[in-house]
């Protein structure tokens, strides 16, 4: 029997998927880490798969690293560029704060080839960002400082012809940072409908992450090209496998945190094919040698992963001593049991809940899924949500189903104190400024009129409660002809009836709600690493480091180079 005729079979086995209950707290998805499930690496396979070159049509950049720079994609129906520019930014207004009006660098993906005149028109707009305008021939909008010190480490070695040390590039990961990626019709780019029904763009924020994975090569060009302006003579390229552990840095706040709440349908199709690759993995009754070895593989290379990620903030670091203490029991544990036995990875995930932290678990849970990839690469395309189809309340269903349906998903919420100021203590509003979400403190700023529905355990426990006077018998429809405010949850509600991994679990308004877990659960499936929290409300993350760049992607394993080589132990 072949190893994969084997998976095949085991496949029939049945594991139980991890409950909403279980997964759907904070406190466990801001522990999340990125898998071979996640965006990134999605889109990088399937470019690979289909056979997409790549090339730099334009390099206009001049001594001072000011200028003009494109980076094409080529697939088998359609083209996209990157345009890039290169600003002289000083120092003083380097920010990474979402009000700066000048960065060190300004992006935008165009839709096909652009022209000198689209490159014209882009030049006055795409430098201004939120203050210029693109069109729908642009599927983003972005923006990129430089991480100045390891920049200038960078151009002083490259041009004295020596390569820099891994111990300097690895505790921050990057040259560049992104302090916002725009796209799905902001500031005039495309609206999704454009694009979504494109092959090589089945995937959540494809558009997105294929303009930061360009953005990476633009940095690190960047960087060689200045490096020969200061020192033609003696100044060398990068070593690639040197080059490789450079990604893109991004600078993420509150503007990201509310889309876990306001895309349900979306949120559960990701968390859902996470549980059910982690269940098809555990449902294995023997394993596979190669499979035994690629995990063993992976999580030595994880384990230096964990050594070499930093942080300065208090609540990373002491996640960051317990997964590093976790890899240490992983470590102990695979030393004195054999995975021979039956079922071992599901008996080596039990044992993880009983003796790792949840930041060591839900690495396990990424660890096993990276290391079964024919057990899991289908499930990039079960991913997405038309949730349009769910929008419709109905109506006609019984006041009895609705209670049924908010103690099943809300019960923990119906029997919380909402009186309490703690529980209530946070809002969620828009920044008249900005546009984007924020979160302010109910108790000590006049925001509570501008209160966004993201709130749903404190809706769903009023709505509840007003049910409280109605007969089973009544319908939806009349309970809410008469309480119209309680329509947003009962569209929830009823949504989460069909879909387990639509609702957090949490209040998401209580005084010690920290934001960052939101962050993080979404930017895992981005596919990000090393995430540094800076407050409770913004983080510091890397993307694509490791990855292949676009002359190395035909040749490499994308999904192979989501860990540090071993060699960098």
């Amino acid at each position: 029997m072949t190893g994969n005729t084997q998976r095949r079979e085991n496949r029939d086995l049945s594991v139980e998927l991890r409950p909403a209950s279980q997964v759907m707290r904070l406190q466990r998805m801001g522990t999340f880490h990125q898998s071979r499930l996640s965006f990134m690496r999605v889109l990088l396979r399937r470019l690979k798969r289909q056979g997409w070159t790549f090339d730099r049509p334009i390099w206009r950049i001049d001594d001072k690293g000011v200028g003009v720079a494109t980076y094409r994609a080529c697939g088998p129906n359609r083209n996209y560029t990157l345009v890039a520019f290169a600003h002289d930014l000083p120092p003083e207004k380097r920010s990474d704060r979402v009000i700066a009006d000048a960065w060190d660098a300004t992006f935008t993906l165009f839709d096909g080839d652009p022209t000198e005149e689209d490159i014209e028109r882009l030049s006055n707009n795409v430098p201004l960002q939120e203050a210029g305008r693109i069109s729908d021939s642009e599927l983003s909008l972005s923006r990129a400082n430089r991480s100045v010190r390891l920049f200038e480490y960078v151009i002083d070695k490259l041009s004295k012809g020596k390569q820099p040390d891994l111990e300097v590039i690895e505790p921050v990961g990057y040259l560049m940072r992104t302090t916002a990626v725009y796209g799905s019709g902001k500031f005039g780019a495309a609206d999704r409908d454009k694009w979504a029904d494109r092959e090589e763009f089945r995937s959540s924020f494809q558009p997105e992450l294929l303009s930061v994975w360009f953005t990476r090569s633009f940095t690190l060009d960047l960087a060689e090209h200045l490096a020969q302006v200061q020192s033609p003579d003696t100044a060398v390229e990068m070593d690639p496998d040197i080059r490789r552990r450079f990604g893109v840095g991004n600078s993420t706040g509150l503007g990201m945190a509310p889309f876990l709440m306001n895309h349900p349908a979306l949120i559960h199709a990701w968390i859902n094919a996470r549980e059910t690759g982690l269940a098809r993995v555990r449902a294995i009754s023997k394993a596979n040698n190669n499979d035994v070895a690629a995990f063993l593989n992976l999580f030595s290379r994880a384990k230096i992963n964990a050594h070499d990620w930093r942080s300065e903030h208090p609540i990373q670091v002491e996640k960051l001593a317990a997964l590093r203490a976790d890899m240490d029991l992983l470590e102990a544990y695979l030393n004195d049991n054999s995975l021979d036995g039956k079922m071992p990875w599901d008996a080596l995930y039990k044992w993880a809940e009983e003796n790792m932290s949840l930041e060591g678990q839900e690495q396990l849970v990424s660890l096993l899924i990276d290391a079964h990839p024919e057990l899991v690469d289908d499930l990039p395309s079960t991913m997405h949500a038309d949730e349009s189809m769910l929008f419709s309340i109905n109506g006609q269903a019984s006041v009895r189903d609705l209670k049924n349906q908010i103690m099943e998903n809300y019960g923990w919420a119906v029997e919380a104190d909402f009186e309490a100021r703690d529980a209530i203590a946070r809002v969620w509003y828009v920044s008249e400024e900005k546009l984007e979400p924020r979160m302010g403190e109910r108790f000590k700023e006049p925001i509570e009129p501008y209160e966004q529905p993201l709130a749903p355990a404190r809706d769903a426990a009023a709505a509840y409660h007003c049910l409280a006077g109605w007969d089973d018998s009544d319908t939806v429809a009349a309970f809410l002809l008469k309480h119209p405010e309680h329509r947003h949850i009962v569209r929830r509600a009823q949504m989460a009836a069909k879909l387990p991994y639509a609702e957090i679990q949490d209040n998401t308004i209580a005084a010690d709600m920290l934001p960052i877990d939101l962050l993080r659960c979404k930017l895992s499936f981005f596919g990000a690493t090393k995430f540094d929290p800076r407050s409770d409300r913004w983080v510091r993350i890397t993307m694509y480091q490791g990855a292949p760049f676009p002359d190395e992607l035909a040749a490499m394993d994308p999904d192979d180079l989501a860990y540090p080589p071993l060699e960098a132990s």
